[in-house]
């Protein structure tokens, strides 16, 4: 069985690097082309490739159940074109052992993209934010058209928000404010920076102008009176040092996408959002979804299986290729269609990360079991109508 074994792994993983190379290329070649038109003096062709270079683990991690569950399919209809799979069947390998092969096929893979989830993709997805933000002065989400907004406690253990315009790499950023709020949350320190860095848990602000409100300048206002002190006091400084629960990952983990963070740096972000009482649902939920990859591609395998065992006379390669890929198709829709309802539901994290994949898995094993007993279920439906005629 080992020999067995070596010889479907060999086939599934050159046809799965096949398909997921073709299926790469494709959605590369299509974000070179959008990317076009951003091509400018500051962002040159060069520049454009280099982004799109940094963007190839984030699309290998994506595309890789969809791969392999085409190049699973591939393989296996090959194998039973050639009758492969109908002389190992006959010597006494049942269905259910070649699936269990099947998964300990998968997981190496499963091993590869782990390492690919918390070590390469996390670092490109890194590298690539940095080198959009000095490139273009953004990067892909999390900046509204005011900037990047912050909230957490200050020294006092009161509010602190923090706007920053624009980001840069190693935690330097440009143009911040600051609202330092009293414990009934009104305005009491208002400062702005023109540059800063977060480094150790200290924010570093330069050419600081502050504007300090008094207790009383809402009571005077309101009165309509004037006032015997300042109700404001505006002063100016070169450097000035604040605690911060901010770190130069937290700001990149602002700027990414949850589901390109890795475990841990998600975890972090997700204790962050909940000890400031910021929303953390979508954080959860890609936290879960990380959780969950192995599984898929265990579920990705379970699916080629019964499409690619199917005798060659139901249907050529052609006609499996083609099922493949709407089987994969439809899977990553169903996996949008969860994310997106169970975001909007209020679904549990878990449920949103793993139902469709155990929908996936419930019916691939249904069809397998269809499939090994097919004789059975046979007769069994002829004993049945025999009955209903004579009745």
């Amino acid at each position: 069985m080992r020999t067995t074994r070596r010889y479907l792994a060999r086939e599934i993983y050159r046809s799965s690097a096949v398909v997921l190379l073709a299926l790469v290329g494709l959605f590369t070649f299509f974000a070179l082309i959008d990317g076009l038109d951003k091509v400018g003096t500051r962002l040159t062709l060069a520049n454009l490739f280099y982004l799109q270079a940094l963007n190839l683990p984030s699309h290998i991690y994506e595309l890789l159940p969809i791969g392999l569950l085409i190049g699973a399919v591939l393989a296996l209809a090959g194998l039973a074109q050639r009758n492969e799979l109908t002389i190992l069947r006959t010597s006494g390998v049942s269905g259910m052992r070649l699936l269990v092969t099947l998964w300990i096929i998968t997981i190496p893979l499963v091993m590869g993209a782990f390492l690919l989830s918390e070590i390469i993709m996390p670092a490109a997805e890194i590298q690539r934010s940095e080198s959009r933000l000095e490139l273009l002065g953004r990067a892909d989400g999390g900046r509204l058209a005011s900037g990047y907004w912050f909230k957490e406690t200050n020294d006092n253990g009161h509010t602190r928000i923090i706007n920053i315009q624009s980001l840069s790499g190693g935690g330097k950023a440009d143009n911040i404010t600051l609202y330092d709020l009293d414990d009934k949350d009104i305005l009491r320190t208002f400062s702005q920076a023109k540059t800063g860095d977060f480094d150790d848990g200290v924010l570093i602000l330069r050419d600081v102008t502050e504007l300090h409100i008094t207790p009383g300048a809402a009571g005077a206002l309101a009165d309509a009176q004037v006032s015997d002190t300042p109700i404001t006091t505006l002063s100016s400084v070169p450097e000035l040092r604040i605690t911060t629960s901010l770190t130069p990952e937290r700001l990149i983990a602002r700027v990414l996408s949850p589901d390109r963070m890795s475990i841990i740096d998600l975890v972090d972000y997700i204790q962050y959002l909940g000890h400031n009482q910021l929303q953390s649902e979508r954080q959860v939920i890609a936290l879960w979804r990380k959780i969950a990859y192995p599984f898929t591609l265990l579920v990705m395998i379970t699916i080629a299986a019964p499409v690619g065992f199917m005798q060659t006379r139901r249907g050529g390669v052609g006609v499996k290729m083609f099922a493949g890929i709407i089987l994969g198709v439809g899977f990553f829709m169903l996996n949008q269609l969860a994310l997106n309802a169970g975001m909007l539901g209020g679904w549990a994290p878990w449920a949103t990360a793993l139902v469709p994949s155990l929908i996936g898995l419930v019916l691939a094993l249904l069809a397998m079991f269809m499939m090994e007993h097919a004789h059975g279920i046979a007769r069994f439906v002829q004993s049945r109508r025999a009955k209903s005629s004579v009745a």
